[in-house]
């Protein structure tokens, strides 16, 4: 046996000198590599969400509109990676800028060209790149809610370009980049603004231009009901969405340090689970049937109030957080509805109205270990911070949401009148796998082009 491993041990000496030959690696350099992977399979999780989206936005919409869902995800995706290489990680992150112009948007790395290993033990830029990217891509694809079923493809691409190059990097900027509201000591550990508030708007803004699809609204202003195709796959969306939020939350943390990535991870489950809770239970107390789609609408707003403050409060607010996410959630999809907005995704609920609170209840929950941990903002009221970190995270939703509508109404407003922003009704009816594609994600049910399911 000693011969034997003797024997094996030779052989790989000699496939990998490197074992033999390579110096110790000092405790920055482990930190720095544990980190880097942690950070790493963070963003793989990230990215992964995007498999959530489709099948969230595929199976809440029409058989007949799946393909292209599917379709549009994975080409923007591709198109926004690209965009945010040459731009938008630039405005976001760039320190070229002035100090006067830097509080309001940031200048450098563009068409980034990180190096090709970590430089004094720090995270490796490339990783973060990468973590940030995914990011980006996640508040594009909560924007794609507002699109569904009735806009052109030749939309989704232009909107892409300047969301992901302008409009979301000016957001990030002025809370993650160094921007003046991140001088204020606005407290968005994970984007409950950043992230899902941006493409909520975004959403709003062409909900709004669009109008909304055929056969949703009646002369009377009475409402129906336009059923997804496959509610199992927008459950499976949501687990998938669930899971891949721990690399949200807790990769934000972007170091093993001290296990802190475990605690935030801890107030993300709780946060989730009590949406669930709640929106099943506040459906079932109200309309008298415990409705499947709002405990996964609830579960979802549940998650996106807690990635603003997951770092920053106590479990038992975390559970408070989602309780109120998950019945906020119920009454928000409702009120949307009597307005006539036609929002097939309920992006603006569950994205919309659960970060607004997400990024308020830090005003009111933050401890004041938890705000010297992270190394942003104070305590909130409840505990016994005064009123003053509740009106930055108010300031925070007023600013950002109000920049993200503007901005979003005006890109989609000028689309609108150049090239058309929506299909026309014949090609609605057909569905956008035909029209768009000119193929059909379901070919085997779809006897002829003119089926509409």
């Amino acid at each position: 046996m000693i011969k034997k491993s003797l024997v094996s041990l030779g052989a790989l000496l000699v496939l990998f000198p490197t074992i033999a030959f390579a110096e110790d690696p000092s405790a920055a350099q482990l930190n720095m590599g544990l980190n880097a992977l942690w950070v790493m399979l963070a963003a793989i999780l990230v990215l992964l969400m995007q498999g959530g989206f489709i099948l969230l936005e595929a199976g809440s919409t029409r058989m007949k509109n799946a393909g292209h869902v599917a379709g549009k995800t994975i080409f923007t995706l591709g198109l926004a990676s690209i965009v945010y290489w040459a731009v938008g990680y630039g405005f976001t992150f760039g320190g070229d800028a002035s100090e006067s112009l830097n509080k309001f948007i940031g200048l450098g790395n563009f068409f980034f060209d990180p190096a090709i290993a970590s430089e004094d033990n720090a995270l490796p830029s490339s990783v973060f790149f990468v973590f940030q990217l995914a990011f980006a891509a996640v508040s594009l694809s909560i924007a794609w809610g507002g699109f569904a079923e009735r806009a052109k493809l030749s939309a989704y691409l232009i909107f892409t370009l300047f969301f992901v190059s302008v409009i979301y990097p000016v957001i990030a900027h002025w809370i993650w980049g160094g921007g003046w509201l991140a001088k204020d000591g606005a407290q968005d550990f994970a984007g409950s603004t950043v992230v899902h508030l941006t493409g909520a708007i975004g959403a709003l803004a062409a909900t709004i231009l669009l109008k909304p699809r055929i056969g949703k609204f009646n002369k009377d202003g009475s409402a129906n009901e336009i059923l997804g195709h496959n509610q199992v796959f927008t459950a499976l969306a949501v687990l998938i969405l669930w899971v891949g939020w721990f690399g949200f939350n807790a990769g934000s943390t972007v170091a093993i340090g001290d296990g802190f990535f475990g605690f935030v991870a801890f107030n993300t489950q709780l946060g989730a689970a009590a949406g669930a809770v709640a929106a099943l239970l506040i459906s079932w107390l109200v309309n008298g049937k415990a409705d499947i789609t709002t405990m996964l609408n609830g579960a979802l707003a549940g998650l996106v109030a807690i990635t603003a403050s997951c770092a920053f409060v106590d479990p038992w607010a975390a559970v408070v957080i989602g309780l109120v996410a998950g019945v906020l959630v119920f009454f928000s999809a409702k009120f949307f509805e009597k307005i006539k907005v036609d929002d097939p995704i309920f992006a603006l609920s569950v994205h919309g109205a659960a970060g607004v609170w997400g990024t308020l209840a830090n005003g009111l929950f933050a401890t004041e270990e938890l705000a010297a941990k992270v190394g942003i903002g104070k305590a909130g009221l409840f505990e016994g911070g005064g009123w003053g970190q509740l009106w930055v995270q108010f300031e925070s939703v007023v600013v950002c949401g109000a920049f993200a509508f503007l901005a979003s109404f005006i890109v989609l407003w000028v689309v609108k009148q150049v090239i058309g922003f929506r299909v026309t009704e014949e090609q609605e009816i057909i569905g956008l796998d035909l029209s768009e594609h000119g193929n059909y994600g379901y070919p085997e049910q779809m006897k002829k082009a003119g089926t509409s399911v």
